[in-house]
């Protein structure tokens, strides 16, 4: 069972939690201008693992034929036969009970928000099948995590800065537009749409240096908003660096350094984001 258990963890990169993770906490240290409390930060946590689980499975489970044709994913765990469907979407009903489970033990608003938070999850997995703007629906999925953390602490989305999902919004679907340069090439020929398949890589790079400048203003006005102190200013400006950084290692030509660029880079900028936030707060009190 604790082979099968890494199995499935590794099929869904359960690890990459950390992209949005820090967020939903950075939205309730925002909320209450300090440290949520214990009931708060664990229960978001709880509803963020659960929420991931069951969108990526999702994901996995409706791409699988996709998967099995495409060289670069034809050893996950479904198409490889490692994991069966019956699994897979018992993985799917158990991780989305737990969020919802999670957010009724929250509030009643973030028991509310919490079917469409999860539903765009699920679309986002269908839209590659009819648009190219399937990375800004998926930003605009992920854009619900700062937004959650605040709804979870304080109960209202009163004085919630919206630009805040914005930046995550506009960030997310610059690394998204980034790593489908990988399928560009198949999901041409497999009729699916992404913006490198219908645009080309060299546009799709362009577009994702756009997004990410958006999101780096979006981020820094969040900050001016918020009123919080310099300290934070200076995760903004590692935030920045690790946002161009990612564009001089991966260019159209050349994606060797992708797992770089969309794994290790996006992890530190959440993470520098949280921790910037947090510290602001306690230098700034």
């Amino acid at each position: 069972m604790l082979k099968k258990l890494g199995v499935m963890l590794e099929m869904i990169k359960f690890k990459h939690t950390v992209f949005a993770l820090p967020f939903a906490l950075m939205g309730a240290f925002l909320a209450v201008r300090g440290i949520p409390s214990f009931r708060v930060f664990f229960w978001v946590i709880l509803a963020m693992v659960g929420a991931r689980t069951a969108a990526m499975t999702f994901n996995r489970i409706v791409d699988r034929r996709f998967d099995a044709a495409n060289p670069r994913t034809e050893k996950r765990a479904i198409p490889a036969g490692e994991v069966s469907l019956k699994e897979s979407w018992a993985m799917v009903t158990g991780a989305s009970l737990l969020f919802f489970f999670s957010c009724w033990m929250l509030n009643t608003a973030a028991l509310c928000i919490a079917p469409v938070a999860l539903a765009l999850t699920f679309v986002y997995s269908l839209t590659k099948r009819f648009t190219w703007l399937c990375h800004v629906v998926l930003g605009l999925a992920l854009a619900f995590s700062p937004l959650g953390g605040w709804v979870a602490s304080v109960g209202t989305l009163h004085g919630y800065p919206w630009i805040l999902s914005l930046g995550v919004l506009f960030w997310v679907a610059g690394f998204d537009c980034i790593y489908a340069c990988l399928d560009a090439d198949f999901d041409r020929e497999a009729g699916l749409y992404s913006m490198p398949a219908s645009f080309g890589r060299k546009i799709a790079f362009r577009l994702a240096v756009f997004f990410h400048g958006l999101a780096f203003v979006l981020f820094t006005l969040t900050g001016i908003v918020q009123h919080l102190h310099f300290v934070y200013f200076i995760g903004i400006a590692l935030t920045g660096s690790a946002l161009f950084y990612q564009h001089i290692v991966v260019n159209p030509r050349d994606l060797t350094k992708i797992q770089v660029s969309f794994f290790s880079m996006n992890g530190f900028i959440a993470l520098t984001l949280f921790a910037a936030t947090v510290c602001a707060l306690f230098i700034g009190h």
